[in-house]
């Protein structure tokens, strides 16, 4: 398996317990400036772009999950991290369930927001795949209203909706296409109850893609999980930083 180099930002006490965010598709770190700001007053942040997102290297061709999963783990080696924690937003998600899986005794606790063990309508992530490469991924822009993010917050906050939707414009359009094809292809369905990693799951109540009957399911499969939903957020729950970063902490807290 190759593994690409991600582009990190390291943030927070040399000496404190890691936490690591992985970012959703067509973003990059600055999707979790919010969480990074917070958590990183008692905690060493790692924020990662996904390969062939934001600063990190594109390698052309489809994906797995496990080969993200893959890239996140030799970046944490490469840092000298054994043990960490992990929060992650849909294909971030993804890739926390994925390592919850492959090295459960490296994490402490994990964090699974807007995310699923199977992600709806496999099928058409190839299509939309074949589309980026052909187009690039500015004809997703004006849909990303009512996924990403409700059009009330839009409008209320213009300035952050324009920054989110511009890491989507900035993305190459192989590296959307490749991990698209990885969302496609990945199930984890019948694996869940493996999952014996203190994990807390966070839905968005206005969420379209990933739905709180979705997440909640998610939540059901995985032992002992917590279950919390974030009224008027849609798919990137970061656009309510209060409420994820009280979460997140209370959970990496335990």
């Amino acid at each position: 398996m190759t593994t690409a180099r991600l582009n990190t930002v390291v943030e927070g006490p040399e000496d404190a317990s890691v936490v690591v965010l992985g970012p959703s598709l067509g973003t990059s770190t600055g999707l979790f400036e919010p969480q990074a700001q917070s958590l990183s007053e008692t905690h060493r942040v790692v924020r990662f772009d996904l390969r062939g997102h934001g600063g990190s290297q594109v390698i052309p061709g489809p994906c797995t999950v496990a080969d993200l999963a893959g890239d996140v783990l030799a970046l944490l080696d490469s840092l000298d991290v054994d043990r960490f924690s992990y929060a992650g937003v849909s294909i971030g998600g993804a890739i926390g369930q994925q390592l919850a899986l492959t090295v459960p005794d490296r994490i402490e606790r994990l964090g699974l927001i807007a995310t699923a063990a199977q992600f709806a309508d496999p099928s058409s992530w190839p299509i939309r795949a074949r589309q980026v490469r052909e187009q690039g991924a500015e004809f997703l822009v004006p849909s990303r209203t009512g996924t990403w993010f409700t059009e009330r917050w839009a409008q209320d906050h213009p300035d952050e909706a324009e920054r989110l939707v511009g890491m989507l414009r900035s993305t190459p359009r192989e590296g959307y296409a490749a991990c698209c094809e990885a969302i496609g292809a990945f199930d984890l369905r019948s694996r869940l109850g493996q999952i014996a990693v203190p994990t807390l799951v966070i839905a968005g109540a206005e969420d379209p893609a990933t739905t709180e009957e979705m997440m909640r399911e998610l939540a059901e499969g995985i032992p002992g999980s917590q279950f919390e939903v974030v009224a008027g957020a849609a798919h990137l729950l970061a656009t309510h930083p209060e409420t994820v970063n009280m979460a997140l902490r209370k959970h990496l807290e335990g």
